[in-house]
Formats: C-alpha cells, structure tokens, sequence
C-alpha cells in the first residue's frame, strides 16, 4: 500500500474527522438512496472549512450528482458487491483503486441500506490507502474501518433512510438543521423539457398531473390496469393534463397505460433526469410506485401519492405532502425484487377509487393555481457540471 498523507495531528477520531478536507462519499446503490442521503451530505460539507466531496455512485445514482449541490466530483462503478443486471470486469476495479489512491482522500463515508454490507467498500477504501473510513457495520470491521455504528436495524428499530444516513454522519461531528433532500434544477434542462411538451401538445402554464408506472424492481409495480381504473376516476375532475413518464426500456408499459387514457401524454425515455424533474417541478401531483421520481417529486415540493409494495418500509416521500398507499399482508417487509409469493397483493389490493381519494385530497389541500413553475420561481444553476469519471466499463 502506498503511502499516505495523514491530516494533521490530531488528539481524537473526532478531531480527525474535523481536520479531514477530502471526503469519498460511496452511495453504490440508487438515484433515490443518492437523494435521501444529500442531507447527510451537507452534514459533512458544513463539519469543515473548504471541504470537496467526491461520490463514488453506480451508473444509476450518478445522474443525480448534477443536482446536488454539495458534490464537488463523480466517481462512477459498478460494484460486483451490489445488485447488477451483469458483473462488471475486475479490470475496472483495478482502474477504481488507482484512481482512489491518487484521489488522496482523508476520509470516506460508505452509505449502505440496512440489507446492504458495507465491509466490500470498507476493503476498497483501505486498500486505497483512506485512513478515516465509516459506516455501519453488523459485524466487527476491526481494521476495515476506523469508525462505525452497530447495525441495529431492522430490529430494533427501523429508521427513515434520510434518518439513517444523518444519524451515520453525526456520530463523527457531522451535523445539520436543514434535513431537507437537495435537488438544483438547471435552466437549460428545464427549456428543453418545455420544449419536449410543447411538441406534444401540452400547455406548459397548467399543473398536470405525472405518472410514473414503472420501478426497476417488478415487485413494486403497481398493476396498469388499476392505474388506468384510478387516473380515470379523478384526472378530469380538475382538468389537468396526465403526462405518463419512464424510461426507454419501459415504453410498453408506459404505451399500455396510455391506450386506457384518452389524452394523456406518453413520455418514454423522451426526458433526462433534470427535464424529469423540471416537469415534476411544474407538476400538480406526482401518482408513482416506490422508485427515484418519488424522491426527486419530494426534493422539489411536488406532492405526492405513492403506491408502495410492502417491500421495505424506510423508502417513504421526506418532507412533502404525500400519500403512501398500501395493503397489509403476512410477508411485507419482504425486501425482495420479485414477489416471492406470486401475488403482488401488497399493491394489487389497493382499489383504483382509494388511489383517487387520495389524489383529490392531496390536490385539494395543496392546491396553487396552476401550480406553474417558472424559470423565475425556481432555483436554476448554470454553473459547469462537475467533472464526472466513469470507470464502470465492462
């Protein structure tokens, strides 16, 4: 292992820790688990005089790094330690560790969901020669990291993921009083997403209403058919537009909802995550399942009503208003991708008239005339993105 460059000496672990400048931050999982952890992150920003954040995140947090203000730069991997369609090439984890140890970071700060084990990205960080290294840890790390928490969840106790992160930064000094999720819009996104609805018809003036019917994991889906039966039952109420969202590899999906929608607007893998949230932004009320846009919908304010499968509790809207729809079954909290059981009941037993219950109330309660956002009404930023490095080549 090379040398490194230790801060100056210091007579604690929180005096280390208050010393350290460069700071490796490692979300390897999701935009959204990026997102619930920005106000950790400003937690460690604000612990120390003209500190740099680098985040280590997978190929699909890493957008959301352009949004969040306290990241100076992007390191991009994909982890074999974490859920991927294919194993990335050990080559690139050699490319990583060389970038890391050049890095000369003084700390890292390894962010994991409770099922998650932090100890593959404790290796990384030693091996690359990081002295300070934290996270939790269900088991004794003993030299992979020289500062932890005791896993202690889900039993006995089970925190808000943006909960959990803040706790794991403050147990080194790291403390803040704004525990709202950071997400910077960016004007040019926002014209083009403007762009993008205009061509389609719709008029950029009015609150619409967004959907969201897809999630990377089958077993938090809600089924199309009762999102149709719910749009159906309360989007013409208000006369608002539906602008039914998602990426590429969801265009039949987001094509089957739209066939039972006359006059929604189907927009697959027509927009970046900035021109999303740009629409979110401007957006009345966000109807999705458990993915990254109900997180990018609570940063920005947007309302929302989420239809939650019983996979994992501590993934609800932050700080916004919102409605989390669910049906009790024997297996919930099953934290599995597909359904064990076969039956969805945790999302298929939620009737299409309680989601529209719910989406009147909410727009009720919150309702802004139009809720048209402007250029002028949000907080755009037209500074360089920051330096982005991909090293999750196959």
């Amino acid at each position: 292992m090379r040398s490194h460059a230790l801060p100056p000496p210091v007579h604690s672990a929180r005096e280390a820790w208050a010393a350290a400048r460069r700071i490796l931050c490692v979300r390897l999982d999701a935009l959204g688990d990026v997102l619930m952890t920005t106000p950790a992150l400003r937690a460690l920003k604000a612990a120390g005089t003209g500190r740099e954040l680098t985040l280590l995140a997978s190929p699909a947090g890493a957008p959301a790094a352009r949004h969040v203000p306290d990241i100076d730069h992007v390191l991009v991997y994909e982890a074999p330690w974490v859920k991927y369609p294919h194993p990335p090439e050990p080559a690139a984890f050699e490319t990583l560790l060389s970038t890391l140890r050049a890095g000369r970071y003084d700390a890292a700060v390894i962010f994991t969901v409770y099922s998650q084990s932090a100890l593959p990205a404790a290796m990384l960080c030693w091996q690359a020669g990081i002295p300070l290294r934290l996270a939790y840890s269900r088991e004794n790390p003993y030299h992979l990291l020289s500062d932890w928490e005791p896993e202690r969840e889900p039993e006995p106790l089970l925190r808000h993921e943006v909960v959990r992160q803040l706790e794991l930064v403050a147990s080194v000094g790291a403390r803040t009083g704004d525990t709202r999720m950071a997400f910077r819009l960016h004007a040019e996104d926002d014209a083009r997403a403007l762009r993008i609805l205009h061509a389609a018809g719709v008029d950029a003036e009015r609150g619409w209403i967004v959907v969201h019917p897809g999630a990377s994991a089958a077993s938090r889906r809600y089924p199309i058919a009762q999102y149709a039966a719910a749009l159906r039952r309360f989007a013409h109420v208000r006369h608002r537009p539906v602008l039914v969202t998602g990426s590429a590899a969801e265009r039949t999906l987001i094509e089957e909802l739209v066939a039972q929608l006359p006059g929604a607007v189907g927009l697959a893998g027509t927009l970046s995550i900035g021109e999303l949230a740009c629409v979110l932004a401007r957006a009345a009320l966000l109807v999705a399942n458990n993915t990254g846009p109900t997180h990018i919908a609570a940063a920005l304010g947007t309302p929302t009503v989420v239809l939650y499968a019983l996979t994992n509790p501590q993934h609800t809207p932050w700080q916004v208003p919102h409605r989390v729809l669910t049906h009790d079954v024997p297996c919930r909290w099953c934290y599995r991708s597909v359904c064990v059981s076969g039956h969805h009941d945790c999302l298929r037993g939620v009737r299409p008239e309680d989601v529209a219950r719910a989406a009147l109330e909410l727009l009720e309660e919150t309702r802004v005339p139009s809720r048209a956002v402007t250029a002028e009404a949000c907080v755009f930023d037209n500074r360089r993105p920051r330096q982005e490095e991909r090293l999750c080549t196959r």
